[in-house]
């Protein structure tokens, strides 16, 4: 029995795991349909811009980076206007926590949602 004809249990691989995969597996079926494979990438920038809305505001409250750095405060308030516009209707519906806001935690997952929606719909 040759490395090809040893499948496991679930048709993958045994001899080499991961190397039968595809990177961005889950994306690769989206390029068939140019408008969803764009909607798609400016979901993933919004997500990734949000992860660094998240990071940057914990630097600034740690104090590890200051807002009177004209760059850091410019970066700051592009991701806050970007960010912002979907993040408070979560926190409308949000219960108090403490000080702990999880809507981001939220948005990435409805956001993930919209992704496979569209994948799943439309490619």
């Amino acid at each position: 029995m040759n490395a090809k004809e040893r499948k496991g249990r679930f048709g993958h691989n045994q001899d080499q795991p991961g190397l039968d995969r595809q990177p961005f597996a889950e994306a690769s079926h989206v390029t068939f349909n140019p408008l969803v494979f764009l909607l798609y990438q400016v979901i993933n920038i919004y997500i990734w811009l949000l992860i660094i809305s998240v990071v940057m505001s914990w630097l600034v409250s740690f104090n590890i980076i200051n807002t009177g750095n004209r760059f850091v405060y410019m970066v700051g308030d592009f991701l806050n206007r970007i960010t912002e516009p979907l993040l408070a209707p979560i926190r409308q519906f949000l219960p108090f926590m403490g000080g702990l806001d999880i809507s981001p935690v939220v948005l990435i997952l409805l956001l993930y949602t919209l992704q496979y929606s569209l994948v799943y719909y439309f490619a």
